[in-house]
């Protein structure tokens, strides 16, 4: 296989990992150093993004995501990658995306954006060693307040 399509499978596999909630499967796509910077608002024509802190590391990064999906139905999509091979064993990609996630309370979270990665190619394998994803549609839905 070769190295784009390894890429393309990588991220396939985040997509389906992260909504199948076979999380052990998920967290072994990322390098242990990954650097994720997610955007809490949208970014688009120069506005403010919001752009959290970064998460440093898997030990950061992981309860960020998983507080927030665990108890939801989710649904994650990639489209149109433009990736780059930068050397033999490094890599960068923007790739569209559509994330939706309903919650049990009927509350739900509906967005589109952009990731922008890196990878790097470790004991033979890609690995997502940075991660931001910038937001141009953010909508949430509250769900009722008891549930």
């Amino acid at each position: 296989m070769d190295d784009l399509e390894a890429i393309r499978r990588l991220k396939a596999r985040y997509c389906r990992f992260l909504d199948t909630k076979d999380y052990e499967a998920w967290k072994g796509l990322f390098a242990p150093d990954v650097v994720v910077r997610l955007d809490m608002a949208i970014s688009t024509g120069g506005a403010d993004g919001q752009t959290a802190p970064d998460l440093n590391g898997l030990d950061e990064f992981v309860p960020v995501v998983l507080g927030g999906v665990e108890h939801a139905q989710t649904k994650h999509h990639v489209h149109t990658p433009e990736i780059d091979l930068t050397s033999d064993t490094t890599a960068s990609a923007i790739w569209a995306m559509e994330d939706l996630l309903l919650f049990p309370n009927g509350g739900e979270l509906f967005g589109a954006g952009h990731y922008h990665e890196t990878y790097e190619k470790r004991a033979g394998t890609w690995v997502i060693t940075s991660l931001h994803l910038t937001r141009t549609i953010l909508r949430f839905t509250a769900g009722s307040a008891g549930s």
